[in-house]
């Protein structure tokens, strides 16, 4: 039975689409629309009031007297002036966010904070409340520092894309010295300029889950080929294919953004509206919303199976995820907007509309810019309707759309006949290894880039200009060095679940650095020279940004090692990996004098001193239950070290692992050294006896060396038992060497002059001798 009486706030094309697609609940009796259009009056359920909605009281007030139980509000700025506050505080739903979260799309600086802050693809950008800053940014950025954004609510026109810097430099002048927008020119985002295709991304919340809504794209340029000056929108189609990983979408893009809002403690109802861009390196956010966008609303209700009605009271209540929402996936629906002549200039109004008064099935006109005239319907806007049409295929779609907007009539008016042919094209095109998620393009763009950090790694054996690419990669030998009987020496490893929080962290060049860590630490506890370093990674999506951030890391460690960065492999594989999961291994070759090759197990003895060498902190091992630690403490990677103020203790964690290869291997040389240890997987109390024969073992004494605070708050923080420390991380001393007695003073000396941190933290004991 029809009980509920709802108020929508707001006058254009989207509120008329949503107050139809309301109108169509049998739980909805009348829908009031404040102040309403041409569309909304007196149409069934439907009918117009006058109320001033930007004041709340007013609206409050109405409410009350009126028996509304639920306020679904259309427009951006009744919501960033708190009228969702004042209305749950007088115990009214309302569908849509509170003050504090509708400033992700009224505050632009705010927002791309937001999203640093929490992990959210965005461009890169810089804010500034003084203009000449801004104008030496865009003549100074290492980007092309080209998007212009007034940081404040400007009703969708605040944003430039310029061709080039003067146009940006323009652009800063129209909005905070001339403030072509007002006070919302105070604050100016300058944005990097990303290339590619935009689409949108809505999804409803009750401020814990997410329901996602299909993919839509809207045309913002005035006339076909996305020509003319920009617009609110001139139509929109769905579904939009330019991205088929809507999983992606919803976990890393919209649920990301709510659990980042819970976060900072702000409870988001509603819509969440993300604008994105698809290029070549990635997907990234280009601004949020906190609404239903207009004219993305046109073309999803009408592809929305289930009641409008019931979904937005699950997203008021809490209750989204017992909330079945279903949209069909069988059709397409286009909108085409019928726009004033002159517009987005001076346009006239008043001017008489003729709409034939009987739709066939699924097509609608939704009014934007419309109002009534006595029993007349005039125009009264720049955006005056959309002609909207759903059929079994785009094509059918578009088809049906331009038909219905050619039989309005509106003197002067103008409109696209190209919405939606993007998508015809793409749809049209042959399967290709692109469209089954792997990226040709985006791997030869990668390779590109690794040739430029292996170029870097030089040294004697390695031509890596005219290898790098090819199926295999040579080293000439006989380039390595006076090596009479060598061997070589090789190492395998990988980075473990550390990679997860560089992930989190957008942070990969540290680990970069930890897979060839991991590897010639290795090789050079046997005395070996590392020669060559061969990578391996592997991802469900290639981000060609991400990917070459990663390399460039473990090219800066090949080179610091003296290694030569020869080859590898990437694999992209959607379905193995998940979009945004990938994985990485080192493979890495020394080469020794077999006379020199390590350990010397037969010359270790009783009383020979253990050097440890200092950590850099946790390095890569034991990152499984650093990770759990980490969620016990509430703690997020974004948030300032307990113990380090100047860093993130996401950026703690990712220190990457020390390099001992140049100081250790110079001692190696001179024969000084009996054995050698990488603390890596089982500590310390694992790693050394490999290098010590059956009858030998050490003792260490704890108190001989500095113990960095991360292993101080690991322990005390997840209550790890000391057994579970010392057989899980290096707890500090991340190399081990034997020597001599007599050599001990002169190996520290050695190494506390090449700048590494050690000490002699015990001995070398017959097992089962004591102390």
């Amino acid at each position: 039975m029809a009980t509920e009486k709802v108020l929508i706030i707001g006058a254009g094309g989207r509120e008329h689409a949503i107050a139809w697609k309301l109108s169509c609940s049998p739980n909805v009796s009348q829908i009031v629309v404040a102040p309403g259009n041409g569309g909304t009056e007196k149409n069934g359920k439907i009918e117009n009031v006058a109320l001033k909605i930007n004041n709340s009281a007013e609206v409050v007030s109405f409410c009350k007297s009126n028996g509304v139980k639920l306020v679904v509000v259309g427009p951006e700025d009744p919501l960033a002036n708190g009228l969702a506050d004042d209305l749950n505080t007088a115990g009214i739903k309302c569908f849509g966010p509170n003050a504090k979260g509708a400033r992700i799309e009224a505050d632009k600086s705010y927002a791309k904070d937001f999203m640093i802050r929490h992990g959210i693809p965005t461009a890169r950008y810089c804010s500034f409340t003084d203009a000449a800053e801004a104008k030496r940014h865009i003549q100074e950025a290492n980007y092309a520092a080209l998007v212009v954004k007034a940081s404040g609510l400007a009703a969708g026109k605040g944003v430039v894309v310029a061709a080039n810097k003067e146009e940006a430099i323009q652009a800063v002048d129209m909005i905070m010295t001339e403030r072509a927008f007002g006070d919302a020119g105070r604050v100016v985002v300058i944005e990097e300029l990303l290339i590619g295709e935009e689409a949108s991304c809505l999804g409803f919340t009750d401020g814990k889950d997410v329901f996602m809504m299909p993919l839509s794209q809207d045309h913002k340029r005035l006339l076909d080929g996305d020509r003319g000056p920009n617009t609110g929108g001139m139509g929109a189609y769905c579904p939009c294919s330019v991205f088929t990983d809507a999983d992606y979408l919803k976990k890393a893009i919209l649920q990301k953004t709510v659990d980042g809002m819970r976060k900072d403690g702000i409870h988001y109802v509603g819509v969440l509206y993300a604008g994105l861009m698809f290029t070549a390196s990635g997907v990234y956010v280009l601004e949020f919303n906190c609404r239903f966008g207009d004219p993305e609303t046109q073309v999803l209700l009408p592809l929305l199976e289930s009641d409008l009605y019931t979904a937005m009271c699950a997203c008021v209540n809490g209750t989204l995820a017992q909330c079945h929402i279903n949209f069909y996936s069988d059709r397409s629906a286009v909108g085409v907007v019928l726009a004033s002549g002159g517009y987005p200039n001076a346009y006239k109004k008043g001017i008489p509309i003729q709409i034939d008064a009987s739709l066939p099935p699924n097509e609608f006109v939704f009014h934007a810019g419309t109002r009534r005239s006595g029993d007349d319907l005039v125009s009264d806007g720049g955006r005056v309707l959309s002609a909207v049409a759903v059929g079994s295929s785009i094509e059918q779609a578009v088809a049906r759309a331009l038909e219905l907007v050619r039989k309005i009539k509106l003197e002067g008016s103008v409109f696209r006949s190209d919405i939606g042919r993007r998508e015809i094209e793409r749809r049209r095109s042959s399967l290709t290894y692109k469209a089954a998620g792997v990226s040709i393009d985006a791997g030869d763009s990668l390779v590109d880039r690794i040739k430029a950090f292996a170029k870097q790694t030089r040294r004697p054996g390695a031509d890596m200009e005219n290898t790098i690419g090819l199926f295999g990669a040579p080293f000439d030998l006989k380039q390595a060095g006076n090596y009479k009987d060598p061997l070589l020496v090789s190492g395998c490893d990988g980075v473990g679940t550390k990679l997860l929080i560089a992930q989190k962290c957008n942070l990969v060049s540290t680990v970069g650095i930890d897979l060839v860590a991991m590897c010639v630490n290795d090789i050079v506890c046997h005395g070996a020279e590392p020669l060559f370093f061969l990578d391996y990674y592997a991802c469900g999506w290639l981000s060609v940004d991400f990917a070459a951030q990663f390399i460039e890391g473990v090219s800066g460690a090949c080179k610091e090692s003296g290694c030569a960065l020869i080859g590898g492999e990437t694999a992209e594989m959607p379905g193995l990996y998940a979009r945004n999961d990938f994985d990485a291994a080192g493979f890495a070759v020394g080469i020794v004098e077999r006379e020199a090759y390590l350990p010397h197990i037969g010359s270790i003895q009783s009383g020979d001193v253990v050097i440890g060498l200092a950590s850099s902190g946790v390095h890569s091992n034991g990152f499984s239950l650093v990770r759990k630690i980490v969620e016990r403490s509430g703690l997020r990677y974004t948030d300032p070290c307990p113990f380090d103020k100047q860093r993130t203790f996401g950026e703690v964690l990712l220190t990457p692992t020390e390099l001992y290869v140049r100081p250790v291997l110079s001692l190696m040389k001179d024969g000084v050294i009996k054995a050698a240890a990488h603390i890596t997987g089982g500590g310390l109390v694992e790693n050394i006896p490999r290098v010590l024969p059956d009858h030998l073992g050490v003792e260490l004494t704890a108190s001989s060396w500095t113990l960095p605070p991360i292993f101080g708050w690991l322990q005390q923080t997840g209550s790890v038992p000391m057994h579970d420390m010392v057989r899980t991380f290096n707890c500090g001393v991340g190399f081990v060497v034997i020597v001599k007695p007599q050599d001990g003073d002169r190996v520290l000396e050695r190494l506390r002059s090449s700048n590494v941190q050690a000490w002699k933290i015990g001995a070398v004991k017959q097992r089962g001798e004591r102390e």
